[in-house]
Order: C-alpha cells, then structure tokens, then sequence
C-alpha cells in the first residue's frame, strides 16, 4: 500500500502533468473568459457612465432610419413648403441629435434645423444656392460623411422635381457595437493578448524554475570537494527531477562508500607491499652471502655455473624487490623530492660510467655522443639516477640480443633531447626477464613528480627512449 502511495504521488507531482495542467487552463480560459469580459465590461460602462443624456435607440440602426427618412419624404411629394417645414419640425422634436434641411426643385435651402432644439440655422455650412456639381458631390459623399448624411428625393424620386431633403447624424450617436466606444474585436484582441501573454508568463516561470533545478544539478556534478567527489544535494518537490536528485545523492553515496572502501585496499596493499619487502631482504642476502661462500669451495663446473645463475636470480629477485618498495612509497606520496637545477648530461655520464663494465661484460656496443653543453633541468639527483638506472637495467634484461646501446642528445621541435637506445627485439618481444613492468612503472611517476616527460618508441629492430623537458 505505501509503494501504491508513492507511485500515485509521484504521478501527481509529475512535470508533465504539471504542463499539461497549464496548457488545459490556457485553453479552457478562452471560451471562459470571453463571455465573462463582455459581462463584466457591460456592466461597468453602466455603472460609470451614468443615465444617458440621449435616447441613442432611435440611432441605433442606419437602415431603419433610411428606410423612414424615405417614406417621410415620398409622403412629402405634393406638400407645400409650409407642410415640409412643420413636417421637419416635428421630426426634429423627435430626432433631436439630428441635422435637418430641405432644398427645393430651384436649388435653394429652404429650412436647416440643428440639434438645439430644432431652431433654424443658416450658419451651418450648407450653401444657400446649391449647383448641380455640388448637390452631385453631397449625395456621392453622403455616406463618407461625420455626419452622416441620409438624403431622399421629395416623393422619393428624381423626376419630381420638388428637390430633396437632408437628415445628418453624427457618428458618436451610431451604434457601431454592444459596447459603445469599444469594439467588440478590439476587446476580443485585447482579451487574447492578455491571455497568451500570461499563459507565456506562466510557462516562463514553470521552466525557469525547471532550468534553475537542471543547473544546481549541473553545479553538483561538475563541482567536487576536495577528495575530488561529488557532494549531495537537497532534494526539492518529487517530481521527475526530485528523483534524478534522489538517485544522484544515491550515487554520490555509492561512490563515497566505494571510496572510502578502495582507500581502505590501498593502505592495505601498500603495507603488505611494504612489509614483504622487509621480510624478503634478510633471507635473500642470506642465501646470496651462502652461494658466495659455496663459490670458494671446489665444485663441478656444472655446479659453479649453476650458483652463478642462482646468485644472478637472486640479484634480479632482489631488484624486483627494491623497485616494488620504490613503487610503493612512491604511488603512496611518501617520497619527497628535492628538485634542483642540475646538469642531466653530467649524471647522464657518470650513470653510463657505472653501467660501462656491466655492459662490456655483457659484450654491448657502446655509444656515447653527448654534447659538451651543460643541459639544465630542475631534478631531483638521486631519482633522476634511479630512472636512468631503470632504464640501463632495462637494456641489460630485455634488449641483450641486439648487444647495443646508444646515449645521445639531438634537438626536436626547437628542443634538446635525451636519446637511449638499443638494438633489442622490441618491447612486445617475449622475455625471459619480463615481469609486471614496474622498472617502467617508476620511470614513468618520477617522470611526473619531477615535471619531465617521456616518450617509448618500440620496433622489432630495437627501442628508443626520449627523455625531455616541456618547461
């Protein structure tokens, strides 16, 4: 029942249910709102503007006005001009927003009655002694007029004769919409505008607070203490980014715990490292200081060469014991070098010199081209011997079927280089001597201590060693 719980939860709690709940509103306000504008402005252009000042209902429809404004003046055909003028006055009683003037068959304005009070009017713009151009003109621009003009010939048509009669009506008094001023499509545009800009609003803020959860995720993974992990976060609602929350800091656990766990191994493994190599010593310099005595007593020349090969395992066990100590207090930042400006062709010659008789023992081809210039590197002089001694050592084991091995110095790339190399069957070639690799292992880590770099370029026809500084 709990787990039920949870998965409804986190089905309400869900982004896209939380959008779609936005989008559902933004269409349903549509059909809603609308109306409800209309109401609600009705209702407010009746309670602000107050009783009207002007029965507009009478204004209310142009055709109904043409259509009486036409009857009136077919009921005028044989009035006189005594009838028309009372006629108009007493239209103008009614119509009181309304123009009225008549003009007769000689084209003289005959009566112009005004909104005040239907009192004559002889200054309202309207010619005395009207052309035929301009009675053609005002009944052509009759409706494109503010007033609007509704003109109808007495006896409603033209051969009459007796001219014809103007009503003007502004247009303010003309019912352009249910609304007065405002029209109905402004409003419906206003209404829309208003609805699209705050369903943007309101999307904009439902991303932007998505987008600032995304980057404080973001921030989270990029961003590590000083152990170089990732901290956890605060979880927020338990959507679907909540759980990616949740399932980081559960990895952000995982990966602490494997953490602390691998440190655990790592001192574990460096102190049995440690203490083998200790434990290891003393029996080895025991049996190598037994074999050097047997060497004194009278044996088979069989026997002798088989303590020489026993005491040169032992020395190489004995190596692979130094080098896995080095390896370890290395790998483990128990070492400390001390680096200083020194000349490596120096060291690189007195190194060779140690190795020159194991090397003619061996019955190598030497070759030595080093520079007479001093080559200044910061180093540590004691590791820097330790790698060149790996290196040697290295030749001697792996490469003493090419019996070759050359020191020298060249410029590459605007550089000056370490060169070694040697005649062997390549690094990948099988060994006799060939172990885990460690010699190469430290090379490689004082490499980086001391700020050095190194390159291996290994063939069936031998190895080369470069050795450089990028500083």
């Amino acid at each position: 029942m709990r787990g039920l719980g949870r998965i409804r939860k986190q089905r309400n709690s869900s982004l896209l249910s939380g959008y779609l709940l936005i989008i559902v509103s933004a269409l349903l306000f549509i059909p809603v709102v609308l109306p409800l504008s209309f109401v609600l402005y009705n209702m407010v252009n009746e309670v602000t503007k107050g009783a009207p000042t002007v029965d507009t209902s009478l204004y209310s429809s142009v055709a109904a006005l043409e259509t009486m404004w036409h009857k009136e003046a077919l009921q005028l055909e044989d009035a006189s001009s005594e009838g028309i003028n009372e006629r108009l006055h007493e239209m103008s009683r009614k119509y009181t927003e309304a123009t009225m003037f008549w003009v007769d068959g000689q084209g003289m304005t005959q009566l112009i009655l005004t909104p005040d009070e239907g009192n004559p009017d002889h200054g309202s713009g309207v010619p005395e002694q009207w052309t035929a151009a301009e009675a053609i003109f005002f009944m052509k621009e009759s409706t494109k007029r503010d007033p609007l003009a509704i003109v109808a010939f007495m006896g409603d048509r033209v051969d009459a004769g007796k001219g014809f009669m103007v009503m003007q009506i502004p247009n303010k008094l003309l019912n352009k919409g249910a609304y007065g001023g405002v029209g109905a499509w402004a409003l419906y545009y206003f209404v829309l505008f208003v609805l699209f800009g705050g369903f943007a609003l309101v999307s904009l803020l439902f991303f932007r607070k998505i987008r600032k959860r995304l980057l404080q995720l973001q921030t989270a993974m990029t961003i590590t203490g000083p152990d170089r992990m990732p901290k956890s976060i605060m979880t927020g609602k338990l959507d679907e980014i909540g759980r990616l929350e949740e399932a980081f800091n559960t990895m952000v656990a995982k990966l602490d715990e494997s953490r602390k766990r691998e440190i655990e191994e790592e001192e574990l493994r460096k102190r049995l490292v440690s203490n083998l190599s200790h434990d290891l010593r003393t029996p080895l310099t025991v049996i190598r200081s037994h074999i050097h005595v047997m060497t004194k007593e009278s044996l088979t020349p069989q026997g002798q060469q088989s303590l020489e090969l026993m005491d040169k395992r032992i020395a190489d066990l004995s190596v692979l014991i130094e080098n896995l100590l080095s390896y370890n207090l290395l790998n483990s930042g128990r070492i400390t070098l001390k680096k200083e400006r020194k000349d490596v062709l120096r060291l690189l010659r007195e190194s060779a010199a140690a190795w020159y008789p194991v090397w003619e023992k061996e019955n190598f081809e030497i070759d030595i081209d080093l520079e007479a210039d001093p080559l200044f590197w910061m180093v540590d002089e004691v590791w820097f011997r330790r790698i060149l001694d790996n290196l040697f050592q290295n030749i001697v084991r792996h490469a003493s079927s090419g019996l070759y091995v050359g020191i020298s110095t060249e410029s590459r790339n605007g550089q000056r280089v370490i060169l070694i190399t040697d005649h062997g069957r390549g690094i990948q070639s099988p060994s006799d001597y060939k172990g885990a690799g460690l010699g190469l292992s430290i090379v490689d880590l004082l490499m980086k201590h001391m700020e050095l770099e190194w390159d291996m370029e290994s063939t069936g026809d031998g190895t080369s060693v470069v050795i450089f500084n990028p500083l």
